[in-house]
């Protein structure tokens, strides 16, 4: 199991908790990012979003690619995540971006591909915004796009919706063939798109049944296609870690006390707009990416307990979200990871 965080980039992940000590500034992710490094986590992902989905639209929040580039030069061995959306980008400019990044970085930056669900935000921005199945074919030719631009000297592309002729890019980037592509979707289109596509699998937070079908599925639509097995299987995951299980459970509740604001802005396009397998409701949506939903909460022996279950069921990278984040991430690591790699010895 490799261990990643999400880059508190809106202030938090709680949508029901106003001020959870975690500023969306540049220098308390410059902070988070290379505690994490000294911690042993391995990844962070960085999301794309020119509102703020979690504590409202109108307040703060870091924007993903300038931090990208930032965070890349500070620190030294921490792959970097970035999401993009293909409905924001001109392909060619992001993969000249990509590749400048991947050099400052020396190969660390990797891509989470989304193909957008936020209407509004895209309204706002000048974002293309068409119907969910057209979102993935948009995001197919944006993808050929980038790994043409990465593999080729001189790329022309005759698309729906990119023309590109005899284009140059160099350098190219420091990762051949090309920067590792994650993507999630749960929409039998997006599972197409990202099985054919793409180089591995994450997904929003999940119980152990609901994930162990998930990667089943993958494994099966990506045998289909002529592409190598899926390098990775990620899953998004909210952590309260404490000595005691009273004291966990005292702290759900505090999180999950739901408060209708306008943390929710995005709640209704995010249900409406998407494609999910499971029905979410307010209480889910108070965290964000589903994080609740696999039960990482508790004492630090059940919460590796748990994260057993989730290495056997296939999952090996945690996308982890905590608040606050520097003290909940320390106490993660220093708790919880080594009784990971202790069962893991004991069963070897």
């Amino acid at each position: 199991m490799k261990f990643g965080f999400w880059l508190p980039i809106f202030g938090g992940w709680l949508r029901n908790v106003e001020d959870e000590q975690m500023q969306p500034t540049f220098d308390y992710a410059k902070k988070v990012i290379q505690q994490a490094e000294r911690l042993g986590y391995d990844t962070t992902l960085i999301a794309e979003l020119f509102l703020n989905d979690i504590k409202g639209p109108q307040e703060d929040s870091l924007e993903a690619w300038s931090t990208a580039a930032a965070l890349a030069a500070v620190t030294e061995k921490i792959e970097i995540m970035t999401a993009i959306r293909p409905g924001f980008h001109n392909p060619a400019i992001a993969a000249k971006a990509i590749a400048n990044i991947d050099h400052i970085s020396n190969g660390r930056l990797t891509l989470n591909v989304v193909s957008a669900w936020w209407e509004e935000e895209a309204r706002q921005y000048g974002g293309i915004f068409t119907e969910h199945d057209e979102r993935y074919e948009r995001t197919k030719e944006f993808i050929d796009v980038l790994k043409g631009l990465w593999t080729e000297d001189s790329f022309s592309y005759d698309g729906k919706y990119y023309q590109f002729k005899e284009t140059k890019l160099f350098p190219k980037p420091v990762q051949r063939p090309n920067p590792i592509l994650y993507a999630g979707g749960e929409s039998p289109k997006g599972k197409e798109v990202i099985s054919s596509y793409c180089d591995a699998y994450v997904m929003h937070g999940g119980t152990v049944e609901e994930v162990a079908r998930k990667i089943g599925e993958m494994k099966e639509l990506r045998a289909k296609t002529d592409h190598p097995p899926f390098q990775s299987f990620g899953m998004a995951a909210y952590v309260i870690c404490r000595d005691t299980v009273e004291e966990a459970q005292q702290e759900l509740a505090r999180i999950t006390d739901v408060k209708e604001s306008d943390a929710y802005a995005g709640f209704k396009d995010f249900t409406s707009k998407s494609q999910l397998e499971q029905q979410i409701q307010l209480q889910d949506y108070s965290v964000s990416n589903r994080g609740l939903r696999p039960n990482l909460i508790g004492t630090p022996e059940q919460i590796a307990a748990k994260i057993r279950e989730y290495e056997d069921a296939g999952v090996d990278l945690l996308l982890l979200q905590f608040s606050p984040q520097l003290e909940e991430m320390e106490r993660f690591a220093e708790k919880v990871m080594p009784l990971v790699q202790g069962k893991r010895l004991a069963q070897a």
